[in-house]
């Protein structure tokens, strides 16, 4: 079984069509959806880029393995599912925006038999290399729009590249390219996106597309009196901004953004659906396991936020989109509502190719919901930053802050997203919830336990950690050795 996981750059999960969305043309997602399984529940890590993708590629939570900042040094013991399945046979490669600790080397760049960084921090890229060459360098604009000062980033309009030109053009051919070289050795390839990030500068077929379509984001002038401080400090300077393009009015510079975002989906889509095409058209599709995902949500202009920061407040950020098609194991059309993580994808690679579980990661199996059974694999699912986690459990999205944040205020948010979806009412304060509260304190504590990693247990025994708990276990403690939170985590001691 071959492994294609494409992922995009901040693609809230509810724009799709197979979502049910009437703004996002999204027709090649749709199509993998219904060919196999989209995950109503899927959530990120966290929510940002770099510590998010080094949890999708480690199969780790943020407190296992330390990243929650941009960048970094770089965590040369810790494994991936790239380099796993190199070292099981596989051909792998890694292209796009990958954005994890690049310092003084690139984590993934030894894990992989094609390594293709496409970030303007890397100048000499493949791609900008390729842009050089064919005279467009200076029109790339997937991370900056040119001919606004510094790195201005907050505008939309159409490119001045086509779709082909585009990163995500070039990353399309690069990705075809290796497939067809790889012959009748399997692979296992993560194709990633720029797209939906800002700068939103889609290919004009796509910006076209919403041509007459004015829409202003969604509960963008919504009352953030019920949200936490640094939320509505983010709601009041993102009304103060205004557009680097006429007319520059808050208003029109929304409802530019919102235009932008959306076609910046419908581009990537496009390159989804390329990737499909050369599927179907090779061959492959019949033994390659395709996933499409993204590292976390966006706010857009949404409830008056125009980054994701602060993130963990909302579904719009911590909910990814997941869609997957294996053959011969997924059925078509289907619909899973179970909660997922992002670092289940690495345990349920190895599992759907053959290849020996990884021990490292924290994630699970996702094969049996990919089956079609009716398996509940965890109660809480968690997005975290260094001092706040949000738990998504039951109809509860429940968000802890420590007290430090606030100047010693207890401020929390609890929000039933079956009675209030849009998180309009925050029932942190109110009496007949405190149990609610109570208990998803509860959960989140358990949680962080339950998952952290042990490198040694007390024990007067000898052997590998999981002989110490099992002999612990023996002794009559009271210690869980079943769960993926108690397998050794090996590497640095930094990662303890």
């Amino acid at each position: 079984m071959n492994i294609l996981q494409v992922i995009s750059d901040q693609h809230i999960a509810a724009l799709m069509g197979c979502e049910g969305s009437d703004q996002a043309i999204t027709p090649n997602m749709d199509r993998l959806a219904a060919q196999g399984v989209r995950f109503a529940n899927a959530y990120t890590q966290n929510p940002i880029c770099t510590p998010s993708r080094v949890s999708i590629l480690s199969g780790q939570y943020c407190h296992n393995h330390g990243y929650y900042g941009l960048g970094g040094h770089v965590p040369s013991a810790l494994p991936s599912f790239l380099g796993h399945f190199r070292g099981a046979g596989y051909r792998t490669a890694a292209m796009g925006k990958l954005h994890v600790p690049e310092h003084p080397d690139h984590w993934i760049r030894p894990h992989c038999d094609y390594f293709g960084e496409y970030m303007q921090s890397f100048p000499e890229s493949a791609f900008r290399t390729h842009a050089r060459a064919l005279g467009y360098e200076a029109e790339i604009d997937h991370e900056r729009i040119p001919e606004s000062p510094g790195r201005q980033q907050w505008d939309a309009r159409p490119s001045r590249l086509t779709f082909e030109q585009s990163v995500e053009g070039f990353t399309v051919q690069e990705a075809i390219r290796f497939m067809e070289g790889s012959g009748e050795q399997p692979f296992c390839m993560q194709v990633s996106f720029f797209r939906p990030h800002q700068c939103y500068t889609p290919a004009e077929p796509f910006w076209d597309l919403y041509e007459g379509r004015d829409d202003l984001p969604p509960f963008l002038n919504a009352d953030a009196s019920h949200r936490p401080p640094h939320f509505q400090k983010m709601y009041r300077d993102f009304k103060k901004m205004k557009g680097v393009f006429q007319p520059d009015d808050f208003e029109s510079f929304a409802r530019r953004l919102w235009r932008g975002y959306l076609a910046c989906i419908t581009h990537v889509d496009h390159a989804l659906g390329q990737l499909l095409d050369y599927l179907e058209e090779s061959g492959k599709a019949a033994d390659t396991a395709v996933v499409y995902h993204s590292d976390h949500g966006a706010y857009s202009g949404m409830y008056g936020i125009g980054e994701k920061a602060p993130g963990i407040c909302s579904e719009s950020v911590c909910r990814v989109p997941m869609v997957w098609r294996v053959p011969g194991v997924t059925p078509t059309a289907s619909v899973c509502d179970r909660l997922v993580e992002n670092i289940d994808l690495a345990p349920t690679f190895c599992a759907l190719a053959g290849v020996d579980p990884m021990t490292t990661t924290d994630g699970f199996d996702l094969s049996p919901l990919l089956r079609g059974e009716d398996v509940s694999l965890r109660e809480a699912a968690v997005t975290e930053n260094p001092w706040s986690k949000s738990l998504r459990w039951g109809r509860w999205r429940f968000v802890h802050y420590q007290p430090e944040m606030f100047d010693g205020d207890d401020i929390g948010e609890l929000y039933d997203l079956d009675a209030d979806p849009h998180e309009t009412r925050n029932l942190y304060r109110a009496p007949e919830h405190r149990e609610t509260v109570e208990r998803s304190r509860r959960l989140l504590l358990e949680w962080l336990i339950r998952t952290a990693r042990v490198a040694t247990a007390f024990t007067h025994a000898g052997g590998t950690p999981e002989e110490q708990l099992a002999s612990i276990a023996a002794d009559g403690k009271e210690v869980n050795t079943a769960g993926p939170a108690l397998r050794v985590r090996s590497g640095s001691p930094n990662y303890i």
